[in-house]
């Protein structure tokens, strides 16, 4: 079973980036699609970008395409965000999920869902001031 942990979270200017990182335990995460999403106080959880299990295609939220970019390395069982001209409203507890890829392709789409993922690290507050 993958376990999944976090880290890079915490407080930034508005225009600043930060980098969150999440390692996978357990069995290889290699055949695992990788996805972040974000919740806000008072809001659902809501899907920020996610990356294939070869890392061959990457999907993102329309709301943060062209300043987020997902990455993933296979040999070290390690996916990351870049978050970069963070604005205010990228304030949340953002959160990596991973599900298992199961439709042997080898460059399959992202799914968007939540309830499409089988598994959740803990999550890590970024905080945007202005």
């Amino acid at each position: 079973q993958e376990q999944l942990v976090e880290s890079g979270g915490g407080l930034v200017q508005a225009g600043g980036s930060l980098r969150l990182s999440c390692a996978a335990s357990g069995r290889t995460a290699v055949r695992y699609a990788m996805g972040w999403f974000r919740q806000a106080p008072g809001k659902a959880r809501e899907f920020v970008g996610g990356i294939n299990w070869s890392g061959g295609r990457t999907y993102y939220a329309d709301s943060v395409k062209g300043r987020f970019t997902v990455s993933r390395d296979n040999a070290k069982n390690t996916f990351s965000v870049q978050l970069n001209s963070l604005k205010p409203e990228d304030t949340a507890v953002y959160y990596c999920a991973a599900h298992r890829d199961y439709s042997g392709m080898y460059d399959p789409p992202i799914k968007t869902f939540a309830t499409d993922y089988d598994y959740w690290g803990q999550g890590t507050q970024v905080t945007v001031s202005s």
